[in-house]
């Protein structure tokens, strides 16, 4: 075995390598990173070692990763610096389960388990126990979402429900992306680069100690991409830069406590296409937006253990956004504070329990384009949940039942119970099965905007031009989720691991777009036009079931060599009452059914790393998609002439200069095509 790998181990990284610098006919600034001061390099890690990886979103608490009675998934940071990403949505096309699709230069649509779009709604992210979902439109602003890639400790991607712990909207998964304490950061590090479509990037972060007991870093970070091309061959008009500034500042207060203070502030330009209305002629056109966006959070966390089994934290963040989205604009303030306590009442349970306050509030800026009912409104949601973890048979069969219930000033009080159970028969072997109820509660804009869609793609050829106004709806509810999932997580070889899930959901009361009383209705022009207005209006009239399988392995074939491999089915059956359908139940094909992905991880000798990737995405049949399925390639290579220098050349979409991957609905340009970029970094530490 390792002779065969050693001989295919030089035939890999010539590929890559030629790969790699046939895809452009312009020279490439070099780039430089430190493996040794970054974590320990997982290739010299065993697999026992591996399955002990700490991991805390499952439960709340620090828990093994080989015995978590969940759908889990660890992407390390020495997996971030392998695969030469440079932005967390890309990190996230390692973890199984996850649609990650690009829509734009700036815009992506990630999901887990189906409901693919640029506002998944059913995804909750965290960035260090901030929350970056956003009442407006209920998704995540991913151009905005940042931060430095080399000092994220671990990204945990749970696929299916998290709402027993983590709240509403915490539905089909959770993102949890946790960062490095500071005293694990210490000096200086440079990071810069540039190519095609990554324009320019470049990192600064120092990290210093300002008493025995106190550490600290500071940062600044900016980043510059390039517009992507449209279906047309013009330019989508979609370039964007963002630069951002931060730090973080632990302190041990005593043996037992600890406490945390850490704050981001971020500005950047937005480049985008709108669809707004013009009575003359009726219709919807195109329209450029520079849009800009500014922001900023603090962030204050105090951890106190009480013994070796119990333990108390609370934390409190405050949250500013002023966001501009081309016909819009959203200023939002939040404020969120929680609190929680751990405990051993007796040999067989830990209990974990704790409540939380959020109170947010915002201003909207209106246009033509983008109205909404009530510009300034300010939401309250509270909750407490409480889990027990009982220990059935030490050591091997556990049973963890648990519940939150929320108070959200939309929809009231919400119950979201789970029952989870683990059974580690032997400890290369762990099967878990789990019963979850979530729910997603409505954003802003389903209850209370006005703006104009384009529904063409899905009507019939119309003699008429038409006008489609979406109107909010008041009375809109909250969607809801019951989870069925089962699990195996086995060491299968010495060097040869296997993570397995079955999914079954049930939903009901899911978000459906319904047109209400068509009118003929003339333009002002003269002579008038005649057109078709055609109100939309959002209702709880869609329900149905999704159903699949997720599979992630992870073979060491040598001590220098990594393969890991992932495959997800998804199938999604979605129906409306009475024989009407709704433009939403199209929403079955935004997902695609199959997705396979392979990557390969080398290190050639002390010096050299190539790393290739391919994968393989469904087509998404929906009619405002039409997306063909596609297969995509990425390769980095990495020269470290030295323990704190490290120069790389990366490229993704190796297979095509263009393919589409996602195309937004009803108000966004839909005919963007995704650039192949190829980029070098050089990384320094002092």
């Amino acid at each position: 075995m390792t002779s065969t790998a050693r001989a295919l181990a030089p035939s890999v990284c010539f590929v890559t390598t030629v790969l790699i610098f046939l895809c452009s006919d312009r020279v490439l600034e070099a780039a430089v990173t430190d493996p040794h001061t970054q974590g320990a390099d997982l290739f010299q890690w065993s697999l026992e070692e591996l399955g002990r990886i700490k991991v805390t979103s499952v439960s709340k608490k620090s828990e093994n990763l080989s015995s978590a009675a969940a759908a889990i998934h660890v992407i390390t940071q020495e997996d971030l610096r392998r695969s030469g990403v440079d932005s967390l949505p890309e990190a996230l096309r390692m973890a199984p389960g996850l649609d990650v699709a690009r829509a734009s230069s700036r815009q992506w649509a990630i999901s887990s388990r189906g409901f693919n779009n640029v506002f998944a709604n059913k995804l909750l992210v965290l960035l260090d126990g901030r929350t970056i979902y956003t009442p407006l439109f209920s998704g995540v602003f991913w151009e905005e979402t940042d931060t430095v890639l080399e000092d994220v400790d671990r990204i945990e991607v749970i696929r299916g429900p998290g709402a027993t712990l983590w709240g509403a909207n915490a539905v089909n998964g959770v993102i949890n992306i946790i960062s490095k304490g500071a005293k694990d950061t210490p000096g200086l590090l440079i990071t810069g680069g540039g190519g095609i479509e990554e324009r320019g990037f470049g990192t600064v972060r120092y990290g210093g100690q300002l008493a025995s007991n106190v550490h600290y870093r500071v940062y600044t970070k900016y980043s510059d991409r390039d517009d992507f091309t449209q279906t047309d061959g013009r330019s989508a008009e979609d370039s964007w830069w963002m630069s951002q500034g931060g730090f973080r500042m632990d302190w041990a207060a005593t043996e037992a406590s600890r406490m945390t203070l850490q704050g981001d502030y971020y500005y950047g330009d937005l480049g985008s296409k709108f669809l707004v209305h013009s009575l003359t002629p009726p219709g919807l056109f195109l329209q450029t937006f520079r849009s800009k966006v500014e922001g900023g959070n603090l962030l204050g966390r105090w951890a106190h253990e009480l013994s070796d089994a119990s333990d108390l934290t609370g934390q409190v963040f405050y949250d500013r956004t002023d966001r501009g989205f081309g016909p819009g604009r959203e200023i939002r303030d939040t404020l969120d504070l929680e609190a929680q306590h751990r405990f051993h009442p007796g040999d067989r349970h830990e209990i974990v329990w704790g409540g939380g306050y959020r109170f947010s509030t915002d201003d909207i800026t209106q246009s033509a384009d983008f109205q909404m009912h009530d510009p300034k409104v300010g939401l309250q949601l509270v909750s407490g949940f409480v889990q027990d973890e009982i220990a059935l048979v030490p050591d091997r069969l556990h049973l963890t039942a648990g519940t939150k219930v929320e108070y959200h000033d939309f929809t009231g009080f919400e119950v979201q119970p789970s029952g989870r159970v683990a059974w580690t028969p032997h400890d290369r072997h762990t099967f878990w099965a789990a019963v979850s109820r979530a729910v997603r509660t409505p954003s802003r804009a389903e209850r209370g905007f006005g703006t104009f869609a384009d529904p063409l793609a899905l009507l019939p050829p119309l003699p008429l031009p038409v006008l489609a106004p979406g109107m909010g709806n008041p009375d809109f509810g909250s969607e809801e989720l019951i989870a069925y999932e089962i699990g195996y997580r086995a060491k299968v070889h010495s060097r040869l691991t296997l993570d397995w899930t079955a999914f079954y959901n049930v939903y009901d009361r899911l978000q459906s777009a319904t047109i209400l009383s068509a009118e003929l209705r003339n333009s002002p022009g003269s002579p008038p036009t005649p057109y078709l207005y055609l109100p939309l209006t959002f209702r709880n009239d869609l329900f149905g079931e999704t159903y699949g399988i997720e599979i992630s392995a992870t073979w060491h074939p040598a001590d220098f060599w990594r393969l890991r491999a992932n495959y997800t089915f998804l199938r999604m059956q979605l129906h409306t009452p009475g024989p009407a359908r709704s433009f939403t139940e199209d929403t079955e094909g935004s997902s695609p059914q199959h997705q396979v992905s392979l990557w390969s991880d080398l290190d050639l000798g002390r010096h050299f790393e190539c790393g290739v990737g391919m994968r393989y995405v469904d087509d998404l049949p929906a009619v405002w998609q039409q997306v063909p399925g596609y297969a995509e390639m990425e390769a980095r290579l990495a020269w470290k002439p030295s323990p704190h220098s490290e120069f790389s050349l990366v490229s993704h979409n190796l297979f095509h200069a263009h393919h589409r991957e996602f195309s937004p609905t009803l108000i966004i340009n839909r005919n963007v095509q995704v650039d192949r970029a190829v980029y070098a970094k050089l990384t320094l530490r002092f």
